[in-house]
């Protein structure tokens, strides 16, 4: 789960991570307004959303003036925001943060990752502030400083400074380096965050370390125990399909193709979405119901992929172990029955129960597609995709 910068600051603040004050706007009005409670003589204005790269795009601004943060945010509501990491469709500007401008004397990158071949949180940061991550390691590899911290003990003070004097900075903020380290390993572990980025970390005029930027991403299987971060999540940054999804217990990933995908465990549904690439097919999702696949979750899967306008065919893989076929091959006709689909729908069944489920299956009525393999399957849906296609096609035709 991702939350707003404003968001990670204040909880980095929270943690003893020095940040600049700022305010936040829900128009350009307000923006106005907030400038002048925090008072000063310049304000950066922020677009608000869940992605990097605001900058390049035209999301955070300069200003000297109110007149200057009003046109700036007026600019930004309701507008798409399209960065690299958002892709053409961008995302909705609803929100900004108004910040008093710091002077800044030099930027320095700082991020808490979970490094998955150690095992352990890693910290990674650069004197090379202010780029992403992936330019400062193409660019300036050498500039980049590692540490992995020992979950036992924790990150340990001569750690902090050791990182600190790599970086370049002076022996008399060494310590406010030191705790801007330990309050980031702090959020990071307590609140079950899975990255923890400042870029950039700035040394400022008058000697003080502040994060002028923030990002938290946080374990969403980790949620239950943070009710306060929970209620951080923006649904509006979100893909529609994955906030559905996400609300019903079910593991999703919009992709860009047209054969939706119903499988259980999220291995096979890896498998499933490679078979079908390799059957000449584009998957138009990951979804995995897990293994509790009731009927009433199966028919919640299927609803979830057929809202997708561009799902043109359905692929149902099952393998039950701790499942049972019979209750997903009841799932899919409990859906199709209340909700009808003009799609061709191939299913495959594998494991326990398989031969009630198939007989279900077969005396459904319903024009289902069949298949015991992965790879049958798999070609059978590609096959029964470009069938339908041609067939529309003739149709658009003759019309």
């Amino acid at each position: 789960m991702d939350i707003h910068e404003y968001q990670a600051k204040e909880i980095l603040n929270g943690f003893g991570v020095e940040v600049p004050p700022g305010a936040l706007a829900y128009s350009p009005e307000q923006a106005a307004y907030r400038a002048r409670e925090l008072g000063g003589e310049k304000w950066i204005v922020k677009a608000q959303v869940h992605a990097s790269g605001h900058g390049k795009a035209g999301g955070v601004k300069l200003c000297s003036s109110e007149n200057e943060i009003h046109e700036a945010a007026d600019s930004m509501f309701g507008r798409k925001l399209v960065t690299h990491q958002t892709g053409p469709e961008g995302k909705g500007i609803y929100r900004v943060y108004v910040e008093g401008a710091v002077p800044i004397d030099r930027e320095i990158y700082l991020g808490f990752v979970l490094d998955r071949s150690s095992q352990r949180v890693m910290i990674v940061a650069s004197s090379e502030g202010g780029m992403e991550i992936e330019e400062i390691s193409a660019e300036r590899p050498e500039s980049i400083v590692r540490a992995i911290v020992e979950p036992a003990v924790g990150l340990q003070d001569f750690q902090a400074r050791e990182i600190a004097f790599k970086l370049g900075i002076e022996a008399a903020m060494v310590q406010q380096m030191v705790r801007t380290l330990k309050g980031c390993y702090r959020a990071f572990t307590e609140l079950d965050a899975t990255m923890v980025e400042i870029n950039p970390l700035v040394v400022t005029g008058d000697n003080r370390i502040v994060a002028l930027d923030a990002k938290m991403t946080f374990d969403d299987n980790a949620m239950f125990r943070h009710p306060q971060i929970s209620e951080l999540r923006d649904k509006s940054q979100e893909d529609p399909r994955e906030s559905r999804a996400a609300d019903r217990g079910l593991s999703y990933v919009g992709l860009d193709g047209n054969i939706g995908c119903i499988v259980n465990g999220a291995g096979l549904a890896m498998a499933t979405m490679d078979t079908i690439k390799l059957a000449g097919g584009e998957p138009a999702n990951f979804l995995d119901i897990g293994g509790g696949a009731t009927p009433e979750r199966v028919a919640k899967a299927f609803n979830l992929v057929t809202s997708d306008q561009n799902v043109q065919a359905i692929l149902v893989n099952i393998f039950a172990g701790i499942n049972r076929c019979d209750w997903v091959a009841e799932g899919v006709v409990q859906a199709l029955r209340a909700n009808p689909v003009d799609v061709p729908v191939v299913v495959r069944l594998s494991g326990t129960n398989v031969e009630e489920g198939q007989k279900i299956i077969a005396q459904s009525g319903l024009p289902l597609i069949r298949a015991t393999t992965l790879m049958e399957a798999a070609e059978r849906a590609v096959g029964a995709w470009k069938n339908d296609l041609s067939q529309n096609t003739r149709v658009r035709a003759v019309q």
